[in-house]
């Protein structure tokens, strides 16, 4: 009686205690923290970050975490239904009918595994979503597999199986680094996840249970797995490619238009930076550099950079480091680089110089031998071609870029008020003193890179108003920032004006040059000491290029100077930005006036010059200057009085030679120890080089008149091997 009392009881209880259970289990459910779907997608960072250009298109992917490859969160739409299916025939089948754990699963392992010596799981897709999102705080045994079964029930409530699926596939980690799908795919068979096949998806589908099993065993599960999808047919192919895993993953897809930019910018995994790049004129910048790099073979120069900004903004709209596979050191970044900018500094110091009213554009300046005294001995410029024009103007001194009036102009101005100028300008590379620089200043020895000297330029364009650059889009009617007044707009105009002039530039470069363009640009060259480095910088209305041509090694091109190494990259770029639209001149601001000039006598045409008001006066003076200067050329100037001649020890004594050179008159002869050394009226000659010991060279006229005296020593090979050990 008291049994069937029991029993009775137990048959009402029963019910009671299975509900109560339920809601328990429901309460747990209920309260436990998960994550929602949209927390997952946003949380799950690539291991790239991307760098985008001003339209929002990727130009660079760059790696940042080293830990593990992942690429960008791929929805579930681009991925092939093939591997749908294969995964959820694989890890879960009836994932899409179960609430997060599978009872009938779970009752089948437990009886599997009382016949298997290895235990078989029963995860679903959802628990084992869980333990990727609970990876840091997720218990290990009964524990561990109730939170689970726990937190699946919960996910399961909270998001829809098409969320969980692709969640799952895009935290699942594959085989080594790789981590989800489109890292997977992508770097295990070399495509992307919307482009597999049965027999792709069976291998990756195989991978997932055992991610560094053997391919031999890749390719037995894969088989496995499409017989039970009733496509044993495709078991062929997937054993080839199982076996074909490659032992390290491909390279991930990535574009690589602005590699040096993105190193520069990018911080954190997964950002996606928009800067002001614009991709197609980074990707014709790129190629340009490229291919007049390679139109330079045998040249022994490879390497390359370009920058390009809009004048108003300072956005940089291009931004190339180097000249990718031609350079033998592809990861210096040469916009950033600190390079001797040789000639590009002149337009600072005659733009000084004109702002400062101690000089016209059509001031008259002496073009001949000049040998300073330094601390460190005698200071001897030389102009590029080694020639000297007697009386130049400013025009064309810097035009054509010589070198002595600049050195002449740099005494005028002073070495430290032109440093500190330079540094306005946002050359703040230049950190040391004026005594370290000393009067090569002016040629351009010092460092700077291709950015700072760039956005010098654009301060010119900008009326001699400096900013700084922006990587970032500006808005439209974004004001210059941080603007600073370095010279003035009437200099900076006369400056543009001057660099935009090809008559000044013929005693150089002649009237056809790679400086020479279809639309209006202001432009400088500069070649650094030993041909080390090449630069043309200049400006049109809209936009400064500026490009630097070198080797970053450091070693010097042959015959390669700025108007044949840089230069025509820059025109091309130019001409590009201008193909639909010219480029106008500068707008004469107020406070300049332009007036015609006579030279007497005629150094030059006469010319209508732009001065800043009150200063053009009636050139009296000026005449008097060009007489003086133009009389005076009767002198010596190769080798310098009081020259001492090393010779090279590595080089036979008999095989080195000597330059001897005068400015003078047909009439005028060159005497070398007493003796004639070429008929009279020809100035330049190179001898072989004098037995070693003093020497005397003279100019004298057709009357034998003495004019001019040099005396030089030439060292013995005997002392200089000496020296040299």
């Amino acid at each position: 009686m008291r049994k069937r009392l029991h029993g009775a009881f137990a048959k009402k209880l029963l019910p009671g205690i299975a509900l109560g259970l339920l809601l328990g289990i429901a309460l747990v459910v209920i309260t436990a923290s998960v994550p929602s779907f949209e927390e997952v997608r946003a949380a799950t960072r690539s291991s790239e970050a991307a760098l985008l250009d001003r339209d929002g298109n990727v130009v660079e992917r760059l790696r940042l975490d080293r830990s593990q490859r992942m690429l960008e969160w791929t929805p579930l739409a681009d991925i092939s239904p093939n591997l749908l299916r294969a995964v959820v025939a694989s890890e879960d089948k009836r994932f899409w009918w179960h609430p997060g754990v599978d009872p009938i699963g779970i009752v089948s392992a437990l009886a599997d595994n009382l016949h298997r010596s290895r235990p078989r799981g029963a995860s679903t897709i959802s628990m084992q979503l869980a333990g990727l999102l609970a990876e840091q705080t997720m218990r290990h045994g009964w524990r561990g597999k109730f939170q689970q079964m726990r937190d699946a029930l919960a996910i399961e409530l909270h998001w829809s199986k098409r969320e969980i699926l692709e969640a799952w596939l895009n935290r699942l980690p594959f085989r080594g680094e790789l981590v989800g799908i489109d890292a997977a795919s992508r770097g295990l068979l070399a495509k992307g996840p919307d482009g597999l096949d049965n027999a792709d998806a069976a291998v990756l589908a195989a991978l997932i249970r055992a991610p560094s099993a053997s391919r031999y065993s890749v390719a037995r599960r894969a088989c496995a797995g499409l017989r039970a999808m009733a496509l044993g047919g495709q078991c062929e192919q997937a054993e080839f490619i199982a076996t074909g895993l490659p032992t390290r993953p491909y390279p991930l897809p990535g574009v690589d238009d602005a590699p040096h930019l993105a190193r520069r910018l990018l911080r954190q995994p997964g950002e996606q930076l928009q800067t002001s790049i614009d991709g197609e004129l980074q990707r014709f910048a790129s190629e340009t550099l490229r291919t007049h790099l390679a139109e330079l073979t045998g040249r022994n120069v490879e390497d390359g950079a370009v920058i390009v900004l809009d004048n108003r903004t300072g956005e940089v709209l291009a931004y190339v480091g180097s000249s990718g596979d031609l350079s033998g050191a592809a990861a210096v970044d040469g916009v950033a680089a600190q390079r001797q900018p040789g000639s590009t500094l002149k337009s600072f110091l005659y733009g000084l110089a004109i702002d400062q009213k101690w000089l016209t554009s059509s001031s008259v300046l002496d073009d001949s031998p000049l040998a300073l005294t330094t601390p460190s001995g005698l200071y001897i410029p030389q102009d590029y071609d080694k020639d000297f024009r007697g009386a130049v103007s400013v025009r064309a001194a810097l035009g054509s870029s010589l070198n002595v009036p600049a050195v002449r102009t740099l005494t005028l101005v002073g070495v430290d008020r032109f440093l500190d100028t330079l540094r306005d300008f946002g050359l703040a590379s230049m950190q040391r003193d004026g005594d370290h620089y000393g009067f090569g200043l002016a040629l351009g020895a010092a460092e700077t890179s291709l950015l700072e000297l760039a956005n010098a330029y654009r301060a010119l364009a900008n009326a001699g108003g400096w900013s700084p650059v922006r990587f970032t889009p500006a808005p439209r009617d974004a004001a210059l920032v941080e603007r600073r007044q370095v010279l003035s707009p009437q200099a900076s105009f006369i400056i543009a004006d001057i660099l935009a002039d090809p008559v000044a530039r013929e005693l150089t470069f002649g009237f056809s040059s790679a400086l020479s363009t279809h639309t209006w640009a202001a432009v400088k060259t500069g070649t650094s000491k030993g041909m080390r480095d090449n630069w043309a910088i200049g400006f049109t209305d809209r936009y400064t290029v500026g490009v630097w041509v070198g080797n970053f090694s450091g070693a010097p091109m042959w015959d390669v100077s700025g108007v044949t190494g840089a230069a025509p990259v820059w025109r091309d770029i130019v001409e590009h930005l201008h193909a639909t639209h010219a480029s106008l001149p500068l707008r004469a601001p107020a406070g300049v006036q332009r007036q015609q000039v006579v030279f007497q006598p005629a150094i030059e045409a006469p010319r209508n010059d732009w001065f800043i008001a009150g200063t053009s006066g009636d050139h009296g003076s000026t005449h008097e200057v060009v007489h003086r200067l133009a009389t005076a050329r009767a002198q010596l100037i190769m080798p310098p009085n009081a020259a001492v001649i090393a010779p090279d020890p590595d080089i036979p004594q008999a095989l080195q030679s000597i330059l001897l050179q005068a400015g003078g008159e047909a009439t005028h002869c060159l005497h070398l120890d007493g003796k004639a050394i070429a008929p009279c009226g020809q100035l330049k000659r190179m001898l072989a080089l004098p037995a070693p010991g003093k020497h005397r060279l003279e100019l004298v006229d057709a009357q034998g008149r003495l004019l001019d005296t040099h005396v030089f020593e030439v060292r013995s090979l005997g002392v200089m091997s000496q020296r040299v050990r």
